[in-house]
């Protein structure tokens, strides 16, 4: 049996030129904006986890070096 995803209710102010960047591609992409801001944020929650990782992966790294001066 297949869960429904839950969806909670936000409310967010935008910059004028966010909004309008927003609307413009929800038009393009024939979706809500709602829908565009949801992936939006998803695509940014992921790219911040990828760049976390990243960053310990190097810090691990540099703690492994044994060129240490």
């Amino acid at each position: 049996m297949q869960t429904a995803e839950v969806s909670t209710r936000q409310s967010v102010k935008l910059p004028a030129n966010v909004s309008q960047r927003v609307q413009a591609l929800a038009k393009a992409k024939g979706l809500s904006s709602s829908k565009v801001i949801a992936d939006l944020v998803e695509c940014g929650l992921a790219a911040k986890e990828r760049q976390r990782e990243h960053y310990f992966e190097l810090a691990e790294q540099l703690g492994k070096s044994t060129n240490r001066s």
